[in-house]
């Protein structure tokens, strides 16, 4: 981390666990377990647990955040979420291109770049997702796979709306399977990462970039990875569902 030069930034995503009641407890722990930090914090929650969480962790400085947003502000699409929904529910952030939404509910580069014009345009801050499978990472086209999903996604955002930006580097083999790039892989490809953003923008945009390892970092591995340079935060699955956990997690990019 350099947080001279950007926000260090832990956001837990909770993806399809813990109902309402269960939210609000968890996310007080957060709160009373992390209040002392020099780092900000998320809680990107389900939809259904958007006004428990956001009561509990009201006044705290922690940030409420969704796991998606559709591109329409409304319309015939059943099930879905609209962002301006969202900045009236009290939510300030939103998780774009998760792996698991390319995977299971056909995502893809465009669709991923519709919500993330859509969401800035709403006003929200964006947590955008990249990340390269096992095979790509075998073939030796991490790079380039991460390049063009960072490429696409960003088409048509302007320098103003990159203040808004967080690149979140998820390698897709390291998702709840227990597996983590190294700190020097991690390192590595968010430097890449920061460098195609400098191309479409300049250095002072890149620089001032919040970029995310999310990877199954957790308690044990988190202070390594965030020494890093290049890393700037994590994005947190399962150790978000875990209020001590992810406290740890918290202190180590407050340090």
């Amino acid at each position: 981390m350099n947080k001279a030069l950007r926000k260090a930034i832990i956001a837990g995503n909770w993806k399809m666990n813990k109902t309402p009641a269960e939210a609000a407890a968890l996310a007080s722990s957060i709160k009373s377990l992390a209040a002392q930090r020099d780092c900000q914090v998320v809680l990107a929650v389900p939809f259904v647990d958007l006004a428990a969480v956001g009561e509990a962790i009201k006044d705290s400085g922690i940030y409420l955040g969704a796991q998606n947003c559709h591109w329409a502000s409304n319309g015939a699409f059943t099930g879905e979420i609209s962002p301006q929904m969202l900045v009236e529910c009290g939510v300030s952030h939103v998780i774009l291109g998760h792996s698991e939404r390319r995977q299971y509910f056909g995502e893809t580069d465009e669709t991923v770049n519709r919500r993330l014009l859509a969401a800035l345009e709403a006003g929200l801050h964006v947590i955008l997702c990249v990340g390269e499978q096992l095979s790509q990472r075998e073939q030796g086209i991490t790079r380039e796979i991460c390049a063009m999903q960072v490429k696409i996604a960003l088409g048509g955002v302007t320098r103003e709306q990159m203040e808004r930006v967080v690149i979140a580097y998820e390698p897709v083999w390291a998702i709840g399977t227990g597996k983590t790039a190294t700190a020097a892989q991690a390192d590595e490809v968010c430097g890449a990462i920061r460098q195609v953003v400098e191309e479409l923008y300049d250095s002072s945009v890149a620089q001032a970039l919040t970029i995310q390892y999310g990877g199954s970092m957790n308690a044990g591995n988190a202070q390594e990875l965030l020494d890093q340079p290049n890393v700037d935060g994590g994005l947190i699955g399962g150790a978000s569902l875990k209020g001590e956990d992810f406290a740890k997690i918290i202190a180590a990019a407050s340090r």
